[in-house]
């Protein structure tokens, strides 16, 4: 090689510009990621919009039905967050045939996690929606398509292992395209089932969540067959029988309860903003769902970006290098901060036209739109929050994540939107601006754990 060539190669390995190479690599990794992560909320977008332009009370039931489902789904996928450390920390090794091993615990646990939720959610979700308040039409309308999205929850958790080993292997595009198919396949049942067409009835809400049904049952099979069938599935171990190493299965476990138990709590908040929407009313709730879809759908990016950081800071972990662990953190920590102050400052001037994409009726758009508006500040601190305790997790620190949610989420954004829409008379706008305050106590609290990590292992 002649030496512009050597200085160009040793530029690009990041030996003069650490920085720059990590960033491009947290971007390489990440894209693929975001795009699978969108493809997950397009799915949820789908459902909105095709059952709020059918009917504004059939979105107000969708909502409530997909509120309790959320809290296990996004539970679900924090559990199985130690597939996606644990991979990128053996690959770090120089084990890669040891990556089989994360996989097969993996599937184990999403299956057993599946189901049981399932269960649990279809005995004890109809009785939740009763209990906590809600109109009794709401509360009833909303039973039939909660059942029906129980069924899909084994299907998504299977698929979600799948996808999360594929990632810490830094080969996300195959969960990419298989998401974007699956997203097809969602839009076409949800024009035949929702309206009803082709003679068949219209069954609305029930509708959707039997759309979700078939999309996430194709999902997971397709990542089954597509891993079978990789040429390097036996290298890394797949169809080989691990022996039992008990120190990495409790690892695995440990850094999925800390990631779940997180994702509990702060999903849990924010279904609690649905049920306080529903104390609020009918169109209140529709109001609201349109709000949170659309900060669920821009969360994906950062939630994608929380995931090439984690392997990135995961991968540096395992090879033992502290410096390459901070740098991969602080240039993720920007990049998401950046994008969510970007992407708020998009949003704010349109967000009338926004909300009149999911549904014709004035008053929902009103209501929707000034929330929105107020929801731009979420943006940044829940991009960076995000990030920070994924990496924090990714770098061994598995508890402190969950202790700030804990304490941001459930401590300060539950009781401040109940007080904020209903005695100050605020509504939507009110719990818009709970969540902003959250975010903000959320990202100070993990960034700052980060910082004194950094400066221990500098």
């Amino acid at each position: 090689m002649d030496r512009p060539a050597a200085q160009a190669s040793a530029v690009l390995g990041g030996r003069a510009h650490p920085v720059r190479a990590e960033l491009a690599q947290l971007l390489k990794l990440s894209g693929p990621v975001v795009l699978a992560r969108l493809g997950i909320m397009v799915m949820g977008l789908t459902d909105a919009i095709v059952v709020g332009n059918y009917s504004a009370t059939q979105l107000g039931y969708h909502a409530q039905a997909w509120a309790p489902t959320s809290v296990i789904l996004t539970m679900t996928v924090g559990l199985l967050t130690g597939i996606q450390v644990m991979t990128a920390r053996v690959v770090g090794q120089g084990r890669p045939e040891a990556a089989g091993a994360v996989l097969r615990r993996g599937l184990s646990y999403a299956l057993m996690i599946g189901i049981a939720s399932a269960i649990v959610l279809m005995l004890g979700g109809p009785f939740f929606l009763h209990a906590i308040g809600l109109p009794r039409e709401l509360a009833d309308g909303a039973t039939a398509p909660l059942l029906v999205f129980c069924l899909s929850l084994p299907c998504y958790a299977v698929s979600a292992s799948a996808s999360f080993w594929m990632e810490g292997l830094s080969r996300p595009g195959p969960a990419v395209w298989a998401m974007w198919a699956a997203n097809l396949m969602n839009l076409a049942l949800n024009l035949l089932l929702v309206p009803g067409t082709l003679g068949l009835p219209a069954l609305g809400a029930v509708g959707a969540a039997w759309s979700t049904f078939g999309a996430r049952l194709t999902l997971a099979a397709f990542m089954l067959i597509y891993i079978a069938r990789m040429r390097e599935a036996r290298a890394l171990g797949v169809f080989t029988k691990p022996e039992r190493d008990r120190a990495a299965e409790a690892e695995q476990r440990r850094i999925g309860y800390g990631a779940g138990i997180s994702n509990f709590f702060e999903v849990s908040a924010f279904a609690s903003m649905t049920i306080i929407a529903g104390w609020v009313g009918g169109l209140a709730t529709a109001a609201w769902a349109i709000v949170l879809n659309v900060a669920a759908i821009i969360f994906m990016v950062p939630l994608g970006l929380a995931t090439g950081s984690a392997v990135r800071v995961g991968g540096a972990y395992g090879a033992r290098e502290p410096a390459a662990v901070n740098r991969a953190g602080w240039v993720a920590f920007w990049v998401a901060a950046v994008f969510g102050v970007i992407v708020g400052l998009g949003v704010w001037p349109a967000a009338d036209l926004i909300s009149h994409a999911y549904t014709h009726d004035g008053a929902v758009v009103s209501m929707a739109a000034a929330a929105l508006v107020v929801a731009c500040w979420m943006f940044a601190p829940d991009a960076a929050q995000v990030v920070t305790a994924q990496s924090l997790r990714a770098r061994g620190d598995v508890w402190m994540p969950t202790v700030t949610h804990l304490a941001s989420y459930i401590g300060v954004m539950m009781p401040l939107a109940w007080w904020l829409a209903i005695p100050r008379g605020l509504g939507v706008i009110g719990i818009s601006l709970a969540v902003v305050i959250a975010s903000f106590v959320s990202c100070l609290l993990l960034l700052g754990r980060w910082w004194m990590l950094a400066r221990r292992d500098p």
